[in-house]
């Protein structure tokens, strides 16, 4: 979900991309949904390891879940780290609608977030200080 809010809010500023520590090997069909109902299409979206970046010029590593921070590996060079936790909807508990209100809770507070590092940023460029970010 993080990389389809991002990739909409944000997407004309950063190459956005998303991996985990232990990925999933597939996009949890309740993600999908919650992102659908919002006009955020993540179907063809997919389950990668953090390690497919290691190579990559990676400026900026923002980290979601649970101790992910201390799970995510070092990437070479000078990188700025942020860790904003949400929990993993995928371990919600509870009939199929408490399931998919954790998703979509989830879902509207990373867009929270990401929302205002998005116009964060986007004002520090205005202002000559995105390096900040």
């Amino acid at each position: 979900m993080a990389e389809g809010i991002f990739r909409e809010l944000a997407g004309d500023l950063f190459e956005v991309h998303s991996a985990g520590s232990r990925p999933a090997g597939y996009v949890h069909p309740k993600a999908i949904a919650v992102m659908a109902e919002v006009g955020v299409d993540i179907l063809a979206h997919t389950s990668k390891h953090v390690n497919d970046f290691l190579d990559k010029d990676i400026s900026v590593v923002i980290t979601v879940c649970g101790n992910a921070d201390q799970a995510c590996p070092t990437f070479p060079g000078k990188v700025i780290r942020y860790h904003w936790g949400f929990d993993d909807p995928a371990h919600a508990t509870g009939n199929d609608s408490e399931v998919l209100d954790v998703f979509r809770r989830v879902r509207d507070e990373i867009t929270g977030v990401f929302g205002a590092y998005a116009a964060g940023y986007r004002q520090a460029l205005n202002t000559d200080q995105a390096k900040v970010f």
